[in-house]
């Protein structure tokens, strides 16, 4: 038996029968290698165990995380919940328990990766930085592995065991930077000479950019932007609580979207990160968001899956009592198309690396303003021309979708960076009809 699956099981038997409960422990390990100015300036690591808790006494209902998890200290903690859950409301809508069922045989764990020395993260740090000659290198390279165990008191437990590997960075010259980032379970996979060049790349064809005026251009968004689309589709978009609260644009089974548009979420991916279970116990599986451009369904945990009359999908993550159910293992459907084909097709267009600073305007039309960042570009008869300063964009990520708005799809889909983070969706390429550029990056 894990660690994890010990401190679940230490859990449940210091709560007994005074509620129902379910318990999330993990434990494994977190290292960050972080570099500026070409060197490494930073290695740090730490180890720890985490557990949280959810009792339910008669329908009040408290949770409690600590991350010591000495015997005295979780009867303490587990006092302290339940000395919480009394004093709080019946929650109406409180679901219960998942019951017990079989989670997918899935495993996104590398055993080199946990165990990553300092040492393998530099030689992918050398690799990046050595792949922009006369520039100035900055970013991290990340390795992470837990062990993961659910149990509750009507029987269910799920355990797993994850690992991520991560290099993202910055090339930098005097006047322009540009970006490159990868992502997997195993850190053999990461290639820092090849994401390296990429930024190193953007940045020596930025040096001199031009101020291009604001207006509908067609654009190429490389994954970074694409991802950024994604996660905003799914947290303000294909979640049930917002669905449930009249603030999704989301209108189930109808076509809201260009044919060529999938978007799905699906942990048993061989691509995949995580576990095949969420905070509650639920076993995940695949969950088709979109197909062919209609919307099919959203992201549900016990909670809003009741309110829905609906089976819940496995997607409930920490502090989803606030915003939600979210989808975490999005995927965007791409072609057979090389990326030079797609740029080969744009007759005047903007090409754009990455966003950066987006914010919700409306979650119910999914307007969201921004800015371009670190590689923008003009597109002139089939090819990249000049470099453009960053722009801001204020668009509808559901109207740039939308019907006959998909221009082409990249045979490129990876891991990309996103507004909330990486190691969340793997997208291509996308080819849109129009983008809304609005001014600079000052206005």
């Amino acid at each position: 038996m894990s660690r994890a699956s010990e401190l679940t099981e230490q859990v449940l038997g210091l709560v007994g029968s005074r509620a129902e409960a379910e318990v999330v422990a993990s434990t494994g390990n977190l290292a960050l290698t972080r570099f500026a100015n070409s060197f490494i300036h930073q290695n740090v690591a730490e180890i720890g165990e985490a557990v949280s808790l959810r009792v339910a006494v008669d329908g009040r209902v408290a949770s409690a995380k600590t991350t010591v998890t000495g015997a005295e200290t979780l009867a303490a903690f587990v006092d302290g919940a339940l000395e919480t859950a009394a004093l709080q409301p019946i929650d109406e809508d409180w679901p219960g328990l998942a019951p017990q069922a079989a989670v997918p045989d899935v495993v996104h764990a590398d055993e080199a990766t946990y165990d990553a020395s300092p040492q393998a993260r530099a030689s992918i740090v050398k690799d990046f930085v050595d792949s922009g000659s006369g520039m100035l290198a900055a970013g991290f390279c990340q390795t992470e592995g837990r062990s993961i165990a659910f149990a509750n008191s009507a029987g269910q437990v799920a355990e797993g065991r994850q690992t991520n590997a991560i290099v993202d960075g910055i090339h930098q010259t005097a006047t322009s930077a540009g970006t490159g980032h990868a992502a997997s379970a195993a850190v053999g996979d990461l290639d820092g000479a090849a994401v390296g060049r990429v930024a190193a790349q953007r940045a020596s064809d930025s040096v001199a950019p031009f101020d291009a005026k604001p207006g509908e251009y067609e654009v190429i968004l490389a994954p970074e932007a694409v991802g950024t689309i994604a996660i905003f589709l799914a947290f303000y978009g294909f979640n049930g609580k917002m669905l449930e609260e009249g603030q999704s644009f989301v209108d189930l089974g109808t076509k809201q979207f260009d044919e060529r548009f999938r978007f799905w979420d699906d942990v048993t991916d061989p691509r995949a990160l995580g576990v095949p279970f969420d905070t509650e116990g639920t076993p995940k599986r695949r969950l088709e968001l979109v197909e062919n451009g209609i919307t099919r369904a959203v992201a549900h945990n016990r909670k809003t899956a009741k309110k829905a009359g609906v089976e819940p999908n496995g997607n409930n993550v920490p502090g989803a009592e606030g915003w939600g159910p979210i989808p975490t293992n999005l995927f965007i459907g791409g072609s057979d198309t090389e990326v030079g084909d797609l740029i080969a097709n744009v007759e005047r267009g903007i090409y754009v690396s990455t966003f950066n600073y987006c914010r919700i305007l409306d979650p119910k039309t999914m307007v969201v303003t921004g800015l371009t960042r670190n590689g923008t570009f003009m597109i002139e008869n089939g090819r990249i021309t000049d470099a453009v300063t960053n722009m801001r964009f204020t668009q509808s990520f559901v109207d740039a979708l939308g019907d006959g708005k998909i221009l082409g799809l990249g045979n490129d889909a990876r891991f990309a960076d996103s507004e909330f983070g990486p190691g969340i969706t793997i997208v291509p390429t996308m080819h849109l009809g129009s983008w809304n550029f609005t001014g600079g990056a000052e206005g």
